[in-house]
């Protein structure tokens, strides 16, 4: 059996000091905004599903002690314990749920509308079969509520081997099956590609 599954996992070894990160920081975003391009689909108006990986996260978690002046080994390892569930297995898709509301009335409106939409979010590869999104439960509690929904969720997609090789044939849609926002969008060939990395061993 590969050892792979377990080595994507961060540890505090891979995260710089704030010194080191501020000399690469630069460059690294750059790269990470290509990264995400490729990684991220535009579901209708007002969501967005950006799919994460290692390096997103690694990026997302410096980013996060450069703010907040982390700089202890204990507030590292918070971090680490906080966003390592979001670094897909093998066989798996990680990825976090926007929703991009520009102002108040916008939020008024549709925060309400589109509760549960974290359970609406589902893979539907070429040959039929369907790989429903399933909320991350370290984050769930927080973010769940009945009758308003939060601006971001965290969910992990689950394939079996036979629906990798299917997904990797293309013909890829991510679709939103909420009664109150009917959404569906092809993932285009680099993005299919891109993911396929999680998906496969060789990430």
């Amino acid at each position: 059996m590969s050892t792979k599954t377990t080595t994507r996992k961060l540890s505090l070894s891979d995260v710089l000091d704030h010194r080191a990160y501020e000399s690469v920081r630069e460059v690294s975003r750059a790269n990470i905004i290509e990264l995400k391009r490729r990684r991220r689909l535009h579901l209708g108006t007002f969501v967005t599903v950006s799919f994460e990986n290692r390096a997103t996260v690694l990026n997302q978690i410096q980013e996060m002690l450069r703010v907040e002046r982390v700089v202890t080994d204990e507030g590292v390892n918070e971090e680490l314990k906080a966003f390592n569930p979001m670094i897909p297995e093998v066989g798996q898709l990680c990825a976090t749920l926007f929703i991009e509301l520009t102002n108040e009335d916008q939020m008024r409106e549709w925060l309400p509308k589109l509760v549960n939409i974290e359970n609406s979010i589902v893979v539907h590869l070429a040959d039929g079969a369907q790989v429903r999104g399933v909320v991350d439960e370290q984050h769930a509690e927080g973010l769940t509520r009945d009758t308003i929904t939060a601006a971001v969720h965290y969910l992990h997609f689950d394939f079996t081997p036979a629906q990798v090789e299917t997904f990797a044939k293309g013909g890829v849609q991510v679709r939103c099956d909420l009664s109150n926002y009917l959404e569906a969008m092809e993932l285009p060939d680099f993005t299919v590609g891109e993911l396929l990395t999680d998906l496969r061993n060789d990430a």
